[in-house]
């Protein structure tokens, strides 16, 4: 026993009024080239006039929403989009602050290594001067052993 049963025996044709439809979900509808898209002086876009759609004479709705989010003009002029701006803008002054931070940091580190190496060599100067002087009291003290005899 099934449990889905279909009742039709026979499917049934599409109506012949109807054209079919070929192409994808997102399929791009045929247009007839104007001879406005062809004039570039009529693609300029006005400052002033930041609604206009850039093309003289266009019905083109532009995209979902008509080339605008919520009415309030192009997508760069939407809030949304200029926090993000924004914030990435941020981000990059922030990495560039790491970055001289990062170079600071590892100026300093050179610098205490060289002052430590700076010290190792001077210690061990000292050290060898001290050695010196040790060897040469020495042979001081030798010769002052004579000394006294005849008291």
């Amino acid at each position: 026993m099934p449990l889905f049963k279909q009742n039709s025996p026979e499917p049934s044709p599409p109506p012949q009024g109807e054209p079919t439809r070929k192409g994808t979900l997102f399929g791009r509808r045929q247009r007839s080239a104007s001879p406005d898209r062809s004039n570039k002086s009529n693609r300029t876009r006005n400052s002033s006039d930041s609604d206009s759609v850039g093309r003289a004479g266009s019905t083109r709705s532009g995209g979902l929403f008509g080339g605008r989010i919520g009415g309030r003009g192009f997508p760069h002029n939407d809030p949304t989009i200029m926090s993000a701006r924004e914030k990435v803008s941020d981000a990059e002054e922030s990495e560039k602050a790491a970055d001289r931070a990062l170079q600071q940091a590892r100026a300093s580190v050179k610098a205490a290594k060289d002052h430590v190496k700076f010290l190792e060599k001077e210690a061990e100067d000292d050290a060898h001067r001290a050695r010196l002087k040790q060897a040469e009291a020495k042979v001081v003290s030798r010769s002052a052993r004579g000394l006294g005899r005849h008291g």
